[in-house]
């Protein structure tokens, strides 16, 4: 229930602890494709985390390589770098400190203060793309 109302905010100019819709063009429809998403901000560096994985819009970012970030009608158009598993494991703990009330089921129980070792074991699991403008 919660997904939905963020969702429903951020589409109406209203941003709830940093949530955006992502839009991205289909791989194969190229069609747009809008999904919500928690953007974290990193020691100056923005970074979207894929909580549940290997998704669509994980897999339309890796095609296209572009995107947009939309609150209600402002639109940010930036390019995305995949981040290797081996830089992941602040990003994720940093991302767990920030949504883990709302996204920390799709985690497997890893807590934001778990050891490097535990963050690293998940990093596959969640691709992370370091935002450009």
């Amino acid at each position: 229930m919660f997904n939905p109302l963020v969702a429903g905010l951020t589409r109406l100019g209203i941003s709830v602890a940093g949530s955006r819709v992502l839009e991205v063009r289909g791989r194969k429809s190229g069609e747009p494709r809008r999904t919500p998403v928690n953007l974290l901000v990193l020691d100056g560096t923005r970074y979207l985390v894929a909580p549940r994985g290997h998704t669509q819009w994980v897999r339309n970012l890796r095609a296209r390589g572009e995107g947009r970030l939309l609150v209600g009608r402002r639109a940010q158009p930036f390019r995305a770098h995949e981040v290797t598993d081996d830089d992941k494991p602040p990003i994720l703990r940093a991302y767990l400190k920030k949504w883990k009330w709302e996204v920390g089921r799709f985690f497997g129980g890893v807590e934001p203060d778990a050891p490097d070792a535990e963050l690293r074991r998940i990093a596959p699991d969640h691709p992370i793309f370091r935002i450009e403008s």
